[in-house]
């Protein structure tokens, strides 16, 4: 069984062209949704990846229609795959029940794995050359050292509340434990 499914962006484009195109190339049943591609969540796609089963064909337009992103699309086919459904996606003729579409698709596919791992070798590149330099990533310690000190001062005065400790350092609880819980640790390593 052939399902389709079309997605459009905008209220103010039209399904018209996509319901045809997937009409003419036999569909029993079209899905459909209005919204953006960004957005993880579609109720009309899901819909379609529930009524297929092994054997099924689930079929768009053109790729984009289905994936957020390449490495969306590949996921998707992928799990497709896993499950004995076949892909088929008019536009750019790939038809993953066939020799010719599996082998376009894996190309796809392993330049999308390429270029995930050319992003990671320059961000380790990028740390490493800032780390050289002496920068070191994260989020800025919320008190200095002096601040510290201070804390640990404080929360050994038992007359203190951990409210007013926290007002007088213009920090939260979360942060005030934080640091009390190192300073425990500090001192149990000692």
């Amino acid at each position: 069984m052939l399902i389709g499914y079309a997605r459009i962006s905008t209220h103010d484009q039209t399904l018209a062209l996509q319901r045809d195109a997937l009409e003419k190339a036999g569909c029993e049943q079209i899905f459909t949704d209005r919204v953006s591609g960004t957005k993880a969540v579609r109720i009309g796609l899901t819909e379609a990846l529930s009524h297929l089963r092994a054997g099924d064909t689930l079929v768009v337009w053109r790729l984009d229609r289905l994936g957020r992103s390449l490495r969306h699309l590949i996921g998707t086919v992928t799990s497709l795959h896993e499950k004995g459904i076949g892909f088929k996606s008019l536009q750019e003729n790939i038809d993953t029940t066939t020799s010719g579409g599996k082998l376009v698709f894996h190309i796809f596919g392993a330049l999308a794995e390429f270029e995930r791992e050319i992003i990671k070798e320059r961000t380790q590149a990028g740390l490493q050359s800032a780390r050289s330099r002496g920068r070191v990533g994260g989020r800025p310690r919320a008190l200095t050292a002096k601040e510290v000190q201070m804390l640990n001062n404080m929360a050994a005065d038992k007359s203190l509340t951990v409210s007013d400790i926290c007002k007088t350092l213009g920090i939260g609880w979360t942060t005030f434990y934080r640091y009390v819980k190192a300073g425990e640790r500090e001192e149990t390593t000692s």
